[in-house]
């Protein structure tokens, strides 16, 4: 029986904040496929750990940083001789209600999820442009463009203004033959949400029509999909991933299932 998509074996993959969470889980996700991975994150513990995990490379880097993101893709390229997938995940989510936000809060927000994507995307072009099947995938959430948290208003503008920038940015990509396109992860298990305990944990569970929280492999496993030969007709769209967490209409639907 023949395979259902083309292998990305040997493809070049570099996964922003890819040294924990759902960036891991992704990177784990391309390097199982065979691709060669690298991961970038601020903290270079933490970096040589996950590398050392996946058999990958880390690169230190802050996507805040315009020269940091230049300078990131370019030790991917020369370490790998290409780059084939930027997966742009670097993000944090530090809680601050409205009124009590700084500006220090809502600059360090922005410049991270938001400034941050933009910046990596614009360095990484000319690679992916030659690389002839360039892919990008930007992690977002459900959080900002469907549903909202208390305290984290800035987060959910950060998400939803990656939307924009990324239809944007399709128009422009195109004629370069990237696509990009959004994961949109619901609640899913990661070593933050395991710190706010059990209870949190099955409550978060039983929010979710599938009755259990998401893995971060499940996003990596979208991201991989996105980057496929066979996804090149997809850009400038999101993927939902939230085991049906969207869908109730209210807390009585899911009493009803």
């Amino acid at each position: 029986m023949s395979q259902m998509f083309n292998s990305l074996e040997g493809r070049s993959v570099l996964v922003t904040g890819g040294t924990k969470g759902i960036g891991l889980g992704i990177a784990r996700v391309f390097a199982k496929a065979g691709c060669r991975v690298a991961v970038s994150g601020r903290d270079a513990a933490t970096g040589e750990a996950a590398a050392a995990e996946l058999g990958a490379s880390f690169v230190q880097g802050d996507v805040s940083k315009a020269a940091d993101c230049r300078r990131v893709v370019d030790e991917v390229v020369e370490r790998h001789g290409g780059l084939d997938v930027l997966c742009a995940n670097a993000g944090i989510f530090p809680e601050t209600r409205l009124d009590e936000m700084t500006e220090a809060a809502l600059d360090e927000m922005l410049d991270t999820n938001l400034k941050g994507n933009i910046l990596t995307v614009a360095a990484a072009i000319p690679a992916l442009a030659a690389s002839g099947h360039g892919r990008v995938i930007l992690t977002s959430s459900i959080t900002g463009p469907f549903t909202a948290i208390p305290a984290l208003s800035h987060y959910g503008a950060s998400k939803a203004g990656q939307l924009g920038f990324m239809r944007g940015a399709a128009m422009e990509l195109a004629p370069r033959k990237i696509t990009i396109n959004s994961v949109l992860p619901g609640n899913i298990l990661t070593e933050g949400l395991q710190g706010l305990g059990e209870d949190y944990l099955r409550t978060a569970a039983e929010s979710i029509p599938l009755g259990k929280l998401g893995e971060v492999e499940d996003i990596g496993y979208a991201a991989l999909f996105l980057a496929t030969d066979e996804a090149k007709f997809i850009t400038g769209q999101t993927i939902v991933v939230d085991g049906g967490q969207t869908l109730p209409e209210a807390p009585s639907a899911m009493e009803a299932i």
